[in-house]
């Protein structure tokens, strides 16, 4: 059979290295160390692989999954063999952290080393008001693969105020607190508002990754 579907950058990538990209929109994991991935983000896998729901790890941390829209649903990803990773065919980027910490967008989280550490973060200022806005931070020393809708921009936060629409925003340096930034006045409010209420407001050293799309608000209490 002839197809160009064949061409080379189509084939499967050899690699000796843990986690590859097959592509920009697809990761490639070897397994040996269990992996944590973003339930429902396997495409294809070689070889003898698990699948299993994760669980929270404490009361705490499932308090704050069932309280927050910040919905961390994981699984557990082990065995032996090969697994592909793809999520609405986002572009995938790895984070090599070496003893460091970030904070992402639940939505953008594809996969991580189960060595590394998470939790559940609400940013400050964001009141009831805002309807809460939350972020999931990650550390220690491992891979993060992230999925971000269209090409991003990485924003250097040491130079001047940064501010984001917390719907744009895919992750930060973990050293930034973000505050929230209301521009919304009341003359704005009596002409059906702007759309652009509320903004993540960053600033020191360090660095926010803007993606080129904005996530739907989840519904309250969802």
């Amino acid at each position: 059979m002839r197809s160009d579907l064949f061409a080379r950058e189509n084939l499967e990538v050899q690699s000796q290295e843990r986690w590859t990209l097959q592509n920009p929109q697809m990761l490639r994991v070897g397994l040996g160390p269990d992996v944590l991935a973003t339930k429902g983000s396997m495409v294809a896998y070689q070889g003898q692989v698990q699948f299993h729901h994760e669980k929270s790890g404490s009361l705490g941390k499932l308090a704050k999954k069932v309280l927050t829209s910040e919905n961390v649903s994981l699984m557990r990803v082990s065995g032996q063999g090969e697994v592909f990773f793809a999520d609405e065919a986002g572009y995938v980027h790895l984070l090599h952290l070496e003893g460091e910490g970030v904070s992402i967008n639940s939505r953008n989280i594809l996969a991580f080393d189960e060595s590394l550490t998470w939790d559940i973060n609400r940013t400050k200022g964001a009141g009831i008001a805002t309807g809460g806005l939350f972020n999931t931070t990650i550390g220690g020393t491992g891979t993060v693969a992230i999925n971000v809708v269209g090409n991003p921009v990485v924003l250097d936060c040491s130079q001047q105020p940064t501010f984001v629409d917390p719907q744009a925003a895919v992750c930060w340096s973990a050293n930034l607190t973000p505050g929230i930034q209301n521009s919304m006045n009341v003359g704005s409010v009596l002409r059906g508002g702007s759309g652009e209420a509320i903004q993540y407001s960053f600033h020191g050293p360090g660095f926010v990754v803007v993606q080129a799309y904005e996530w739907k608000p989840p519904p309250p209490n969802a």
